[in-house]
This record gives structure tokens, sequence and C-alpha cells, in this order.
């Protein structure tokens, strides 16, 4: 990701929960240790994830990767060994410190943005969406813990993928396990958009990029099935776009 890139305030915090729930979502043999961590150091075990080493720690995730001098996507290594303070001293973590310092943890802004209930969302209509390609949605949003936070449609290898509105390109790249090939476009200070799984990337970072403007091209990176994810933010919070695109062959009436 371009290091010259400025990002806002709520822009950051979506690319590392992007991190966090793919770090996570790959690690199938993965430690479901929850034991709080203490003490100045850390030696990495089989199945961590910076993100779950961040929760367990009472740490965040960008703390952490500051002290440590790790980049994204934050890849860590069995054996190694994390500083989780400033401090070179050991100190001992009471059960009820601990248990107060993964509930800070997880309400950490660069851990888990805070969520907007479907209640606050904003109406349909209030931006110009377009299909970021045509086919059947698969799998739907969903807002179960750890369920869909967008779209899969179906397709065919190589079938053109869209920008659903313009903006600029925040991220394009393969680094972030579980989504493939993905690009992230920023809209406008409230939204962002994600495509995942592409075949080919067309656009590279800090690109504008108009609305309908070909992108990508559908593919199976990071997945089984050829097909597009497709997700729509709204201040971090991941929105249904099948409540904010119009019908598929037609174009946008706002």
């Amino acid at each position: 990701m371009s290091s010259g890139i400025t990002f806002s305030h709520w822009l950051r915090p979506i690319i590392c929960l992007f991190l966090a729930l793919s770090l996570a979502a790959c690690s199938g043999s993965a430690s479901r240790n929850n034991t709080p961590i203490s003490g100045s150091t850390y030696t990495v075990q089989r199945g961590d994830t910076l993100y779950r080493i961040a929760l367990r720690s009472g740490s965040s995730v960008g703390t952490l990767a500051r002290l440590n001098g790790i980049s994204p996507p934050y890849t860590i290594q069995v054996g190694q060994r994390l500083r989780l303070n400033g401090s070179s001293t050991s100190k001992t973590v009471t059960p009820k410190a601990s248990t107060s310092a993964t509930t800070t943890a997880r309400n950490s802004s660069m851990s888990q943005p805070e969520k907007l209930a479907p209640a606050s969302w904003p109406a349909p209509g209030s931006k110009c969406w377009r299909w970021p390609t045509q086919g059947k949605v698969i799998d739907g949003w969903s807002s179960k813990d750890g369920g869909n936070k967008g779209i899969d449609i179906a397709g065919t290898r190589g079938q053109p993928v869209y920008a659903a509105a313009a903006g600029r390109v925040v991220y394009a790249g393969d680094q972030l396990r579980g989504y493939g090939n993905l690009i992230l476009i920023k809209h406008d200070e409230n939204y962002i958009t994600a495509y995942g799984h592409n075949q080919s990337m067309l656009v590279t970072n800090g690109q504008q990029v108009k609305a309908g403007q070909k992108i990508a091209t559908m593919g199976s990176t990071g997945t089984n099935t050829v097909k597009l994810h497709f997700q729509i933010r709204y201040k971090a919070t991941a929105l249904d776009p099948l409540r904010y695109l119009p019908a598929q062959g037609k174009s946008p009436s706002c």
C-alpha cells in the first residue's frame, strides 16, 4: 500500500479490520486460546495472529505493529519474540485488569471500528451505486458475527468488474489473505467499496476512477469459486449492498 496515501480517521480502521478478519479467517488450525497475556514480551505460538495477540494482551494491532516494526499484512512467525509495551520490565496483570484491558482492545478503533445499527444507515438513493458486475448473488450480506459483510456474485473467469461509483483507489493488492486480489475504493469521506477475488487488477494505488470504469476481471484468487466479493462500507460499517444497488441491468435512478 502506498505510504503517500493520507487516510481519514475511519479509513485506516477499515483496512485494519480487513487485515484482522482475513488473518483470523485463514488460521484454520489456529489456536483458540483466549488466556490474557501479561508481561512486556510474548513468544509467538502456532496459530497466533497479531490481532489475537492484541486482544489477549490488551493492546491494539497498530500498537504491536509499531513496537515490533511489523508492516502490513502483519505477518508473524512461530518463535518470534514480540514486545507488548514500551517497557522492558515484565509486570503481572491480575485477572480483573486483564478482562478490562481485553474489553478496551475489543473497542479500540484500530481493531473493531464502531458499527452503526441498520436504523442509522443512510437512506437508499442517498448515493448513486452501479452494479460492479452482472451475475447471480450466491451469498448475501449477514448481520451475524463472522457472517458475510457483503455479497458474492457468481460469474465467469475474466468477466469485467467495474467501479460502483467514482473515487480513488486506496488499496490494490493480494496481501489480505482470504480476499485474494483485492481493490478498495474510497468514494468520499463516508464511503468505501471493496472488490475481492479478482483474477487481474487494472488499477493502482492512488488512481482516480470513474463510475462504471473497468477496474478488474473476475477470478477465484483467495477462494475456490469464480466470483466477486463486493462490499459497501459507510463510516466503517458494512452495509447490505442489495439495499442500495438498483435492479440488475438498470442504471441508478438517483
